[in-house]
């Protein structure tokens, strides 16, 4: 029976020969362990096998594990969409919010962050390749929101997240995923701090790897499967 320590040292060698047939170097590209429905002892078990950032999509279920993990030193990103009623429960609890889709939940999360926390490190989610039930900003709306945030006192502007719809193949995937990186590398400059492109999972990592992605999202592969969860 394999564990989460297993499968975590399995998705990092995978990681590892991604980043060197792309001719990158290991330590450019972040994990992110996708814990959504998992319970947290299954975040203790990854954060004792050397896992510290985590992504949610639920946000009354994350809060709950937050609140039984606080002594651990890790990350929480909420990767899920995010209604503008619980904007305030995710301004409180999270350390990033991945999915930022328009200006008012920007503005709803820097409004409620509270004072004693650094500022709330976000991403603008986009829509790259324009599916029709995907989350994100159309990549032409994603300058404007950009310059927004960045003006907002309590939210910092990381970068950009994007979920594209599944690809035929490698070659299909790192046509959308380069997409994304146009787009991420224009609004990078003269942004400081802009240094995170969120992008591929389990089935796509080594497109997204190559063409670009300074962050990973992986789930089941670490945890197993899942059951399914209600916010």
């Amino acid at each position: 029976m394999t564990t989460i320590s297993d499968n975590l040292h399995r998705v990092r060698s995978s990681l590892a020969q991604a980043c060197l047939a792309s001719g990158r170097d290991f330590a450019s590209v972040q994990l992110l362990a996708v814990s959504k429905t998992m319970p947290a002892e299954s975040v203790r078990a990854a954060f004792e096998a050397g896992q510290t950032c985590f992504g949610e999509n639920y946000v009354q279920e994350a809060v709950g594990k937050i609140g039984a993990l606080r002594s651990l030193p890790v990350q929480w990103h909420l990767i899920g969409p995010l209604q503008s009623n619980k904007t305030r429960v995710v301004a409180e609890h999270f350390d990033w919010v991945q999915s930022v889709d328009r200006l008012k939940i920007a503005e709803r999360l820097s409004d409620q962050r509270p004072a004693h926390l650094p500022a709330l490190n976000v991403c603008i989610q986009i829509n790259v390749d324009a599916g029709a039930n995907k989350a994100g900003v159309a990549p032409n709306d994603a300058p404007a929101l950009a310059d927004a945030i960045a003006q907002m006192p309590n939210v910092r502007l990381r970068g950009l997240m994007c979920i594209p719809e599944p690809a035929q193949d490698f070659d299909a995937a790192c046509v959308l995923f380069q997409k994304a990186k146009t787009l991420f590398d224009h609004l990078a400059q003269g942004r400081d701090g802009f240094d995170t492109l969120s992008m591929g999972m389990s089935a796509d990592l080594e497109a997204a790897i190559h063409s670009g992605s300074t962050m990973v999202r992986v789930g089941t592969t670490i945890f197993g499967a899942r059951s399914q969860a209600q916010d």
